[in-house]
């Protein structure tokens, strides 16, 4: 069946075109994370990435190019930053809330997004360079004001680059460019982390080791169980005579997923969640005694694993249902319906239908929301027990890669479908 699959994709030409086309990008993308910044002592890096826990969780994410200094370190969080920032801001201004329903006002946003990621590349490069700087003298030495500023320019060019690749690969429609990347990110580490395993395994370990297995598994088999999760709502097309012809009359249903928003959740709690210790880590070493106890207060109360895994669960849950509502909009559902003269049996046609889907879809996000906090909080209960820090990022990059996968299978069979279709 998949080997069928995989023929039936490899004989339509466009497709094969933007598969490859994808992972041409993609292999670009790791290219320019292996391509460093001049003027680094690489050692003395990797030694400080390796003993800071939140360093090391964005170094993940970024497929080691942080740990490279490489000229896309940043990877494309501050895009995923200024993305949070516009969403936020539609939900208080009213005016962003009527353009985000609107494909012209979209198309807004999103140059007002690639603008304001210019800015954010910058602060977040310059503020990853001084906490390099004040983390340990030996990582880049005494540098000078204009090489500190080409290296802010070459970063934040790096993040463009990326956020450019990324809605390159989105406009293929073979998956979410941002999430790919990321995606691509996670699984250059793999062969890395499996080497280690296997150089570092210590028979005492092995119930530990199972242990990840098994939560490996059951991330990988609740992450497919949510995404492919739907209820269908009946929709019922009313008959209409034209001339001697009767149409409509059919029955369909629309279908609800348990989770629309996919893997964004995820990406935007992490990115939320690491945003307070960044800042903290800029002002550790401040002359301000008051800045630096707080400072000091913020690292100790984000390392405290209750508070984090608390607060990570309720950030996911939230942006699950906050990027719900962003995509999904029920007035406009239920005004399509019945301009189509369809309608739910038992609802009444406009603004009833469209209170039936809201209520209908919130309480179907609320499973989908709770079952991905669940989930993503699993690797910190696994590591409360057995004291490893690789487990909590293992899972957490586990929960990404799964999603990323099944979004991307389904979008190609969505087009391979598609094809059938006009065949016929």
């Amino acid at each position: 069946m998949v080997f069928d699959k995989l023929i039936q994709i490899w004989k339509a030409k466009d497709l094969r075109k933007n598969i490859l086309f994808v992972l041409a990008m993609l292999v670009i993308f790791r290219i320019a994370a292996h391509i460093p910044i001049p003027g680094v002592n690489p050692e003395a890096l990797r030694s400080f990435f390796d003993n800071n826990q939140i360093l090391g969780l964005l170094n993940v994410f970024s497929g080691g190019s942080m740990q490279n200094f490489s000229i896309v370190m940043m990877g494309i969080a501050p895009y995923i930053t200024a993305s949070i920032i516009f969403q936020l801001l539609g939900m208080i201004i009213p005016k962003l809330e009527e353009m985000q329903k609107e494909e012209s006002g979209r198309q807004k946003i999103n140059m007002w997004t690639r603008w304001l990621t210019v800015p954010m590349a910058a602060m977040q490069s310059f503020g990853m360079i001084t906490i390099l700087r004040r983390g340990s003298a030996d990582i880049l030495g005494n540098i000078s004001q204009i090489e500190l500023l080409s290296m802010i320019v070459i970063i934040t060019a790096g993040t463009i680059f990326l956020m450019w690749i990324g809605e390159l690969i989105t406009e293929k429609k073979i998956g979410n460019g941002i999430s790919l990347l990321i995606f691509a990110g996670i699984i250059s580490g793999l062969p890395q982390a499996v080497q280690q395993a296997i150089v570092q395994f210590d028979a005492g370990n092995l119930f530990v080791l199972v242990g990840f297995v098994v939560i490996a598994l059951l991330t990988i088999v609740g992450v497919v169980y949510i995404t492919e999760g739907q209820r269908n709502i009946p929709v019922q097309y009313a008959k209409q005579i034209r001339g001697n012809r009767i149409y409509g009359g059919t029955s369909t249903h629309l279908p609800l997923r348990v989770n629309m928003a996919g893997v964004i959740p995820i990406i935007f709690a992490i990115s939320v969640v690491l945003f307070p210790s960044m800042i903290a880590q800029f002002f550790i070493h401040a002359k301000t005694q008051w800045i630096q106890t707080l400072a000091e207060w913020v690292m100790t109360l984000f390392q405290n694993q209750l508070f984090y895994g608390v607060l990570y669960f309720i950030l996911v849950f939230a942006f699950t249902y906050f990027y719900t509502e962003v995509i999904f909009h029920p007035n406009q559902i239920a005004e399509n319906l019945q301009k189509q003269g369809g309608f739910i049996p038992g609802i009444r046609p406009g603004k009833n239908t469209a209170e039936y889907l809201a209520n209908t879809t919130h309480k179907i996000i609320f499973v989908g929301a709770l079952f991905l906090g669940i989930i993503a909080i699993l690797p910190l209960i696994m590591k409360y027990f057995t004291g490893m820090q690789s487990l909590a990022i293992g899972g957490t990059s586990l929960l990404i890669v799964v999603a990323v996968v099944v979004e991307t299978v389904k979008q190609i069979e969505s087009q391979l479908t598609m094809r059938e279709y006009e065949g016929m």
